[in-house]
């Protein structure tokens, strides 16, 4: 049988959106046997250090992880016409690097960043992509948005940025 993984979940640490616990998540992934699991809250990395030893002792391995926010312009730019509508975009840490790299643009996104949500740019997530793993998100995320309002050359565009930005894989 194939294995899956589930690499976008959310659990109660984002607030107003996720619901599960991240005890009950790991164990759950355990008794479905998969292999791994990711964590990818909104915006924050309040629960990385939890789910990393809930999954350790549910025995799977960890994926550390953060759905981001990303503006569409400066993050340090804050006009609620242009700037209150970010798209959504998954980080998965690859390794030590990427881990350092991801908890970079979590706490920039709320140190310098912050307008209704913790958000960074394009030029910050470039600079800090080493070691990450890039993933198009939900329907917020920047390329589903353009697909569903029919742009998409615009969309492959911005898939080539990512790609050339956090490589092939």
């Amino acid at each position: 049988m194939t294995e899956f993984v589930h690499l976008h979940t959310h659990s109660d640490f984002s607030l107003l959106d996720g619901l599960g616990k991240v005890k009950a998540m790991t164990q759950a992934a355990a008794e479905m046997g998969m292999p791994a699991l990711a964590l990818t809250d909104h915006g924050v990395m309040f629960g990385a250090l939890h789910f990393y030893h809930a999954a350790k002792k549910a025995g799977i391995k960890p994926i550390i992880g953060c759905e981001i926010y990303v503006s569409p312009r400066r993050m340090t730019q804050k006009d609620h016409k242009l700037d209150a509508k970010p798209t959504h975009l998954i980080l998965l840490a690859e390794n030590q690097t990427g881990y350092h790299n991801l908890m970079q643009i979590a706490t920039a996104s709320q140190l310098e960043g912050f307008y209704y949500k913790p958000r960074v740019d394009k030029e910050y997530l470039a600079a800090h992509a080493e070691g990450l793993i890039a993933l198009s998100a939900c329907g917020s995320g920047e390329i589903p948005r353009l697909l569903q309002n029919h742009r998409p050359e615009q969309a492959r565009q911005v898939a080539e940025w990512y790609r050339d930005v956090f490589g092939p894989d």
